[in-house]
């Protein structure tokens, strides 16, 4: 069983403890989680004869989504109280320490090699107990959010709330299986043995799900019934947290990202050079919102836009090759969007994604070509029985950059029928932002600059960043910080 960091309030600072992991081993009750506390319910239908199912519908342990900051919803730098918006959450800035925080004499805005300071990283308060997203926009990243860092910067940047944070066990996954191949085959025996998949035609069609929808989340208690807090818009949780989901090497990625958004100013977003936007960025914060659904019987589709094209098609009924590098449907080349497979357990569409192509995803972690996920899609409907929504359920299994499987839950609200609104625009990318000495920088048409073609599956965000702002530190060497 591998370990996590658990949190401990000391004297008004953290400190970080191991210990074993919550996970739910067993069926959890419906009402209280491991550790006695409230648990919100999913309205996952149950199965016949009201049992609870192997590995979906589990509820998820309730807990306070308090944004950490420095910064608001998932601008991470709050936003402009002249725009209408709500003031910067901040705990201190300008070079000021929160009351009753200790600071360590070297944190991440004052080293001079970040990486020789991993000990260090357990420690909310090594990254002055920002969020992730939260050091992602100390430059003012979003639109309509203020500048936070000052002439100072780096010494004065700003501090998050270090008693904030979101719970592990309402982030791991509460299922007791360790592949994304044992999970979906538990969830196909489960539906067999009460007499499905479920086989849906052109005369006896699947459930309409057809339409457009919007994703949503909530961000503060109390959660009302259709909505579940965002974890993995990364506002919620110190960086340590995350840390601790995340193998060795996966955990420096993620720390270098950070000292990059937060210190250097040097992000590379994928979308600001045209670059794929990757699986991930389909659950993140600034990622798509609304999508297209559209069903047949073989085949339900996903399609989205927004800084790029989103495409994603479960295949009812199939299987995967397994005689390549992962479990697949095509030729043995990862996919942006992987693969999928599924099949219907009555108006449950439960699906499993491999082949998926390893990227990062701007203010959240990133993923290896290992990232498989587990997903249910299930109907929510209002009391006269009118479809409402969707509830999406995901686990996501990665044994090169996960330690142990985790959880997101989210509803997908159902806006209007596809032939309303303005149709789906699809993005056709023209780079005109251009990594001018290691920062993304405008550039004119007709201007001619210096430019290294990067290598796509060799991380080319960290590639920049290491050639520019990194030639003293000390990296690990081996493969420790190869690509994909």
């Amino acid at each position: 069983m591998k370990s996590v960091y658990s949190f401990t309030r000391l004297s008004a600072a953290l400190v970080l403890a191991v210990s074993a992991p919550s996970l739910f081993m067993a069926t959890t009750s419906a009402q209280e989680s491991d550790a006695g506390g409230e648990m919100i319910e999913l309205y996952d239908p149950p199965l016949p004869g009201g049992a609870q199912s192997v590995g979906r519908g589990w509820p998820l342990p309730y807990a306070p989504s308090l944004i950490v900051g420095p910064g608001g919803y998932y601008g991470g730098s709050g936003q402009d109280p002249e725009n209408g918006f709500a003031e910067p959450i901040v705990a201190a800035q300008g070079g000021d320490i929160p009351e009753g925080v200790e600071p360590l004499p070297v944190d991440i805005y004052t080293t001079t090699d970040f990486y020789a300071d991993r000990e260090l990283w357990s420690d909310p308060r090594y990254f002055r107990c920002n969020s992730s997203v939260g050091m992602e926009s100390v430059f003012s990243a979003s639109p309509g959010t203020p500048m936070l860092a000052d002439e100072n910067h780096p010494a004065s940047a700003p501090w998050g709330y270090c008693d904030r944070d979101y719970p592990l066990e309402a982030i791991v996954s509460p299922y007791p299986f360790e592949t994304a191949e044992e999970h979906y085959a538990a969830l196909l025996a489960e539906t067999e043995a009460h007499g499905g998949p479920t086989v849906y035609t052109y005369d006896n069609p699947p459930p309409n799900w057809n339409g457009r929808y919007y994703r949503t989340y909530i961000d503060e208690p109390p959660y009302p019934q259709d909505q579940y807090p965002a974890w993995m818009y990364m506002h919620l949780n110190q960086i340590p947290t995350i840390l601790s989901l995340l193998t060795e090497r996966y955990q420096t990625y993620f720390v270098q990202q950070a000292y990059h958004h937060g210190v250097t100013n040097a992000a590379q977003w994928p979308g600001a050079y045209c670059w794929p936007e990757g699986f991930m960025r389909l659950w993140s914060g600034p990622g798509i919102h609304g999508m297209d659904v559209l069903m047949t019987p073989e085949q339900v589709t996903f399609l989205a836009s927004y800084v790029d094209n989103f495409l994603r098609q479960v295949q009812i009924g199939r299987e995967f090759e397994t005689d390549g590098a992962v479990p697949r449907l095509g030729a043995d080349v990862p996919r942006w969007y992987g693969e999928t497979v599924g099949f219907w357990d009555g108006e449950a569409l439960i699906s499993w994604t491999s082949n998926v192509q390893g990227w990062m995803t701007h203010g959240a972690f990133e993923h290896s070509n290992k990232m498989q996920t587990v997903e249910i899609h299930t109907p929510r409907y209002d009391a006269d029985g009118t479809l409402v929504g969707l509830l999406h359920e995901t686990v996501f299994y990665d044994e090169e950059a996960l330690a142990q499987p985790v959880r997101v839950v989210r509803n997908l609200n159902r806006t209007t029928d596809l032939n309303e609104g303005d149709p789906i625009i699809l993005v056709e990318c023209i780079q005109t932002i251009f990594p001018v000495e290691g920062r993304a920088q405008p550039i004119s048409p007709g201007t001619t600059i210096d430019y290294t073609v990067p290598d796509m599956f060799g991380r080319p965000w960290a590639e920049i960043q290491e050639r520019y702002f990194e030639e003293e530190m000390t990296r690990p060497t081996g493969d420790a910080l190869f690509g994909f």
